[in-house]
């Protein structure tokens, strides 16, 4: 009798029901996933901002909390009868909501006011101190000339901006249009 017991009691205790794992880190799950997103932001009640992007996650609990614009992000900047004035876009963008401070990273695209275009890898745009920056190459199309530099600094409206290391500025005519017959003219002889 006690074998039989013994036999019993050790094959109720030795099953074990199979559970998944439960998800110990909180932190690397988005507090909010939003897709398609286009959105219009006011101030005092006037239209600046639209902002387009596939996909926005929102991390609350990482360290440092961020929003996450993995799929890319287009943002434009409107004046008071909503024409457009500046426009950002790039490929990945991280906004550390405590810092106030965005990355953008990957074919970073800006126009400002005055028309001129900046294309560079990495951008960093702090909202507390009102700067832009970036310590990668950096190419500025202006009306007459396109500029090279290895990292700058600019206000955040991009029309005050500083370049270091200058790579190169080559200047544009527009006046004079290259047809395909100048440069077979202009090409040495055999």
């Amino acid at each position: 009798m006690a074998i039989v017991m013994l036999l019993s009691f050790s094959s109720c205790g030795g099953r074990k029901q199979a559970l998944g794992a439960a998800i110990a880190e909180r932190d690397s799950l988005p507090m909010m996933k939003t897709v398609g997103v286009n959105t219009l932001v006011s101030d005092s009640g006037v239209t600046r901002y639209r902002i387009k992007t596939e996909e926005w996650l929102v991390y609350d609990r990482k360290k440092p909390s961020y929003w996450a614009f993995e799929k890319g992000v287009y943002v434009e900047q409107f004046d008071s009868i909503l024409t457009v004035e500046a426009s950002i876009k790039a490929d990945t963008a991280y906004y550390y909501d405590k810092d106030r401070l965005w990355k953008l990273i990957g074919h970073v695209q800006i126009q400002n006011r005055k028309g001129e275009r900046f294309k560079t890898e990495l951008l960093f745009w702090n909202e507390m101190t009102q700067r832009v920056y970036s310590d990668k190459k950096i190419q500025i199309e202006q009306p007459d000339k396109i500029v090279y530099a290895h990292g700058f600094e600019s206000n955040q409206e991009m029309t005050n901006y500083t370049l270091h290391n200058v790579d190169g500025i080559f200047y544009v005519d527009e006046a004079k249009e290259v047809t395909p017959s100048d440069t077979v003219k202009n090409s040495p002889s055999k």
